[in-house]
């Protein structure tokens, strides 16, 4: 079935007009991002299209968004007083499901233990004319890419691995919940034109090289904030060459390069893929506007002249990589893997092995991971370490099960979990019998962050192929020469079709009642609107964390068990900054206030009620991982008045300035070295304008004072956010 064919209808009627236009404007051949960009924008350009760094204005088609940030995005949205939303939205119930026992237990007590959760979601989506996936029907990305996503279109979501969705020729990006609201209003959706990186792939992949390396050898290439502020275009006949699903993974997973998004020109395994999901019409609709779904002849001839930046990668001469441990970009061959481990001191045991996630659980992901198991157990080998696998949609599942994958992979000892992200989020009840053993697992995931999937900061996570995790959890150890084991070939498409079943799809009801949030709920609460700003530079605001190295937003928001009070604001600010390590005393979750020693949470309390409010100051790429604006909207809760850091990652800075609180980067990064555990600091803000710098005093507890210059990047708009107390103030 094709839903809101209508949209996409009228996207494709006017799509060549659109780019003929800005073409004219920008006098020079476009790169596919840059049509699609220009596309989109809100209103029609006049004189000139926008360029790189310019903030711009733009229409998304659609939205799409998890249960767990979709609590805080439906909150906001009911603030806005709009009877229905402007565009077609999606929730999909995936992240509240905790893996334990197999998805025939789970499944049910996620429903028993969520129900006021998804009773909120569920009639929400009803009363304001969003489509509801139930519990189980699967993950959000993979939903997305079998029924909603298509060649061209533009999508946001309030989940940073939106960007799966250029698989199918998607600009799709991930934003905070209050981006999402200004879309689902009808307002200006705000991006700041990002750069666009050129990603040649020449050649074929062979033997064991999959998709999924691309990705983790071009995270060894731009690290993990290599690619902020832009969007990765591949290109090439390589890129012809990856299957649909191939491409969505290798899109996915531009998220920990902290890319804006990542997309691949439409093809005929696009189409192909769109016919096989039942979306005739749309193949027929991309196949039409083929010209406008990819680079102009000129950028393909010449792409040095129009990337920002070309890089190369030859698909012939790629081997399999394992990226890991504790963070995304650390890239292995894995022909070095075994020098690297014994160099490191990693432990070389593989414990589990995790199959699944938005990144990798498609059919052919499946397939080839049941192929590898075959193989093996065919040859009379035992799994030596424990097996996960997480199926991406109900539809996956049940045409996975009817050929015969998930019973192989259950052969080999897998657990089949629910159609939902599970370990990959922390939403893993892990049994062991040591829960603070120093071990490593083997995962399909995106992210592998220190205590990420089971909480255990000493579990050692490295990121490979879906069949490359199976092969190592029958070998039981990251040393392996699979030069002996045959390279799975797998199917990009069920041979015999996809499988009928229930999708868990709940469309709306126009006539349904308001949303209610019964009183006194530990689960969701009705936000207040944050108090405006009082119109006076910050003074004697106090440092409430000085943080040291890696600071994701799972150290400033931890996921896990705190997953259940996404819907709370008030009780989900207890997990404020709690992994983020401390400058001073290298400890995670204490922070000295006034001689006592706290959590980071009591102490932004303790700041708050004394009215000084305080400062957070952090290294590089502060922010990074999940869009979940709970780690903007706590701070701003218990009184943060500015981060203060090298730099940050996209999604997250955006969240900040969304909800009101100052985010400011050394104007010369070796000032954070300034800062001293017990500051009182001004930040001269009453005069804040576009382009100008900032000065920040710091007050040490010696009687001296420094001053250093402080960069931001806010605009005329977003100033008035500030000025405001968050966006959402401005829109009502």
């Amino acid at each position: 079935m094709i839903y809101d064919i209508d949209v996409v209808r009228s996207f494709y009627g006017g799509l060549k007009q659109k780019i003929d236009v800005a073409r004219s404007l920008a006098g020079e051949p476009l790169t596919l991002a840059r049509k699609l960009l220009y596309a989109h924008l809100y209103s029609e350009p006049q004189g000139r299209v926008p360029v790189r760094g310019d903030y711009s204005a733009f229409r998304p088609d659609r939205v799409a968004m998890q249960d767990a940030t979709a609590q805080m995005a439906v909150l906001q949205f009911m603030n806005a007083g709009k009877d229905s939303v402007a565009v077609p939205v999606s929730i999909h119930c995936d992240h509240l499901i905790c893996a334990r026992d197999g998805a025939t237990k789970d499944l049910p007590a996620a429903m028993e233990a969520n129900a006021e959760v998804y009773d909120f979601l569920g009639s929400a989506a009803s009363r304001y004319g969003m489509d509801f996936w139930k519990p189980g029907a699967g993950i959000i990305h993979q939903v997305v890419l079998e029924n909603y996503a298509f060649p061209g279109g533009m999508m946001i979501g309030t989940d940073s691995h939106t960007p799966n969705a250029g698989g199918l020729g998607m600009l799709a990006i991930g934003v905070g919940g209050a981006d999402a609201v200004d879309a689902m209003t009808g307002m200006e959706w705000e991006l700041r034109m990002p750069s666009v990186t050129g990603v040649r792939l020449s050649g074929r992949l062979r033997g064991w090289a999959s998709p999924k390396d691309v990705i983790l050898k071009l995270a060894g290439i731009l690290t993990v904030k290599g690619g902020t502020n832009c969007i990765l275009e591949y290109f090439g006949e390589g890129a012809e060459s990856l299957s649909c699903t191939g491409k969505a993974t290798v899109c996915n997973m531009g998220a920990e390069v902290g890319a804006t998004c990542s997309i691949f020109p439409f093809d005929e395994g696009m189409a192909a893929y769109l016919r096989a999901t039942g979306r005739e019409e749309v193949a027929g609709l991309a196949e039409a506007a083929a010209e406008c779904l990819v680079a102009d002849r000129e950028v393909l001839e010449s792409p040095e002249k129009y990337y920002d930046r070309v890089i190369d990668i030859d698909l012939d001469t790629l081997v399999p990589y394992i990226n890991g441990p504790f963070t995304p970009d650390a890239a292995c061959p894995l022909p070095e893997l075994e020098e690297r481990v014994e160099k490191m001191g990693y432990p070389s045991e593989v414990s589990v092995s995790l199959v699944g996630s938005c990144t990798n659980s498609s059919y052919q992901d499946l397939s080839r991971a049941a192929e590898v198991a075959r193989w093996y157990l065919e040859k009379g080998v035992t799994p030596s370490a424990g097996l996960i696998v997480n199926p991406g949609s109900e539809r996956i599942r049940a045409t996975a099960e009817r050929d015969g994958l998930l019973p192989i992979l259950r052969k080999a000892g897998a657990v089949v979990m629910a159609n939902a992200c599970g370990p990959c989020i922390g939403q893993w009840k892990r049994i062991t019998d040591n829960p603070a053993a120093r071990n490593t697992i083997v995962t399909s995931f995106n992210r592998n962050f220190a205590k990420r999937a089971d909480g255990n900061p000493l579990t050692h996570a490295f990121i490979a192929s879906p069949e490359l995790a199976v092969a190592l959890c029958f070998e039981g150890r990251l040393g392996l020469d699979i030069s002996s084991v045959p390279a799975p070939v797998g199917k990009n498409l069920p041979p015999s079709g996809f499988a009928a079943c229930d999708n868990g799809r709940v469309a709306p009801n126009p006539d349904a009642p308001e949303p209610l949030i019964r009183e006194g709920s530990d689960r969701l609460q009705k936000l207040r609107p944050f108090e405006p700003w009082d119109g006076k530079d910050i003074s004697g605001a106090r440092l409430l964390i000085k943080t040291k190295g890696k600071c994701t937003t799972d150290h400033i928001s931890m996921a896990g068990p705190w997953l259940k009070y996404r819907g709370h604001l008030e009780n989900i600010s207890e997990n404020l900054l709690m992994g983020a390590v401390n400058a001073f005393s290298g400890k995670t979750n204490q922070v000295c206030a006034d001689g006592e020693l706290m959590t980071v949470s009591a102490a932004a309390r303790h700041w708050k009620e004394a009215g000084t409010g305080s400062v957070v100051v952090a290294e590089d790429n502060y922010g990074e991982g999940s869009s979940r604006e709970h780690a903007a909207m706590e701070p701003r809760f218990l009184g943060v008045r500015a981060v203060i850091a090298k730099s940050f990652a996209r999604i997250h800075e955006t969240n900040l300035k969304k909800q009101g609180v100052l985010a400011l980067t050394f104007a010369s990064p070796e000032d954070y070295d300034l800062v001293r555990e017990d500051d009182v600091i001004d930040i001269a803000c009453s005069s804040l304008n576009p382009g100008r710098q900032v000065t920040v005093v710091l007050h040490h507890s010696d009687g001296t004072t420094q001053e250093f210059f402080a960069r931001h990047s806010y605009n005329s708009q977003q100033i008035g956010w500030f000025r405001a107390g968050s966006a959402l103030n401005t829109l009502k």
